[in-house]
C-alpha cells in the first residue's frame, strides 16, 4: 500500500457523514485534505472539528463553478465524491422533476467532477454508489439505477483516465446524519430490523465506508473496481 503522507486529497461532500469520516481518516494518514460542499456553515463546523483542513464551497450541479474550481487548483492525488441528494420512491409515484434532481445530483454531479478534475499521474478518483445497484428495491428503483450508472461510469473512466485509477465503494445502510430527520424511536427500530436481516447482524458506520475508500486510494493495483461494504445486504 502507498502512503498518503503529504498527498493532496479532495473530499467532495466532506462536511458530514461518510465524506467527513473519509476526510478524518485521510488526515490521520498524513494527507493534506480539502473538504468541499455547498454549505459554508457546514464546512466551517466540520473544519472546526477536523482540524487542519482546507475548505471550499462547491456545488457539483454548477458546471461553470466546477470547471473554475479545478482550473485554479493544482492537480489532486486523490478525489472522493460523496455528495448527493437523491429523492426516493416508486417510479410511478416519484415525480419526474424529483427523479431528474436525483440523477442530476448523484450521477451528473460526479460526471462533472470527473470531466473537470486534474490528477497527478498515479492519482485516484473514488465514487460512493450504493448496494441497490445490485439488489434493487421496488420502492427505490431510481436510486438503484443511478448507483449502477455511477459504477459503470467508474469502470469506463478507469480505462479513459488510465493510469489514474477510478473505483467505487458501494455501501449498504449506514448510520449517517441523513437519517437524523427520522424520529429517534422509529430510526432505531428500523436499524434493528435491518440489522437482524443482514449476515453481519449490524448497521454500517461511516468509518466502515471510509476504510474501504482509503484502501482504494492506497492500493496501486485497484482500478475499475466496486467494493461492496453492505453487511451482506446483496447476498442476505
Amino acid at each position: 500500500m502507498t502512503s498518503l503522507t503529504n498527498q493532496r486529497v479532495l473530499v467532495i461532500g466532506g462536511s458530514s457523514g461518510i465524506g467527513y469520516e473519509v476526510a478524518r481518516q485521510a488526515l490521520e494518514a498524513g494527507a493534506k485534505v480539502t473538504i468541499a460542499s455547498r454549505s459554508e456553515q457546514k464546512l466551517a463546523e466540520a473544519a472546526s472539528s477536523l482540524g487542519d483542513v482546507e475548505t471550499a464551497v462547491l456545488d457539483t450541479g454548477d458546471e461553470s463553478a466546477v470547471d473554475s474550481f479545478f482550473a485554479r487548483k493544482d492537480a489532486w492525488d486523490h478525489v472522493v465524491i460523496s455528495a448527493a441528494q437523491t429523492p426516493s420512491g416508486p417510479v410511478r409515484k416519484l415525480s419526474l422533476d424529483d427523479a431528474r434532481r436525483a440523477m442530476e445530483s448523484k450521477f451528473w454531479g460526479a460526471y462533472r467532477v470527473a470531466k473537470a478534475a486534474r490528477f497527478t499521474e498515479r492519482g485516484s478518483l473514488t465514487f460512493i454508489s450504493g448496494f441497490l445497484s445490485e439488489r434493487p428495491s421496488g420502492s427505490s428503483v431510481l436510486q438503484g439505477a443511478i448507483n449502477a450508472a455511477l459504477e459503470s461510469l467508474g469502470r469506463g473512466l478507469a480505462l479513459e483516465l488510465s493510469p489514474v485509477r477510478v473505483n467505487a465503494v458501494s455501501p449498504g445502510l449506514i448510520d449517517t446524519p441523513l437519517w437524523a430527520k427520522m424520529e429517534e424511536t422509529s430510526r432505531s427500530a428500523m436499524f434493528e430490523r435491518v440489522a437482524a436481516g443482514l449476515p453481519a447482524k449490524t448497521i454500517g458506520q461511516p468509518s466502515d465506508i471510509a476504510n474501504a475508500v482509503l484502501f482504494l486510494m492506497t492500493t496501486p493495483f485497484a482500478t475499475g473496481s466496486t467494493v461492496r461494504v453492505d453487511g451482506g445486504g446483496v447476498i442476505g
